[in-house]
């Protein structure tokens, strides 16, 4: 137990489908946080007015 190195070691980045994962550096206490990047599930289209009759 002793041996183990002190810091955690890098986390390869995450990708799915609609998201994408990536570590953060180690704050001063050690803690760890993640980045969650998110693509959107719908294609968004410009609205255009319809035409009179």
């Amino acid at each position: 137990m002793s041996g183990q190195p002190a810091a955690r070691p890098k986390v390869p980045e995450g990708k799915t489908r609609f998201l994408i994962t990536r570590q953060k550096e180690a704050n001063e206490k050690g803690y760890v946080g993640y980045d969650t990047i998110w693509d959107s599930f719908q294609k968004e289209v410009p609205y255009t007015t319809p035409k009179k009759p």
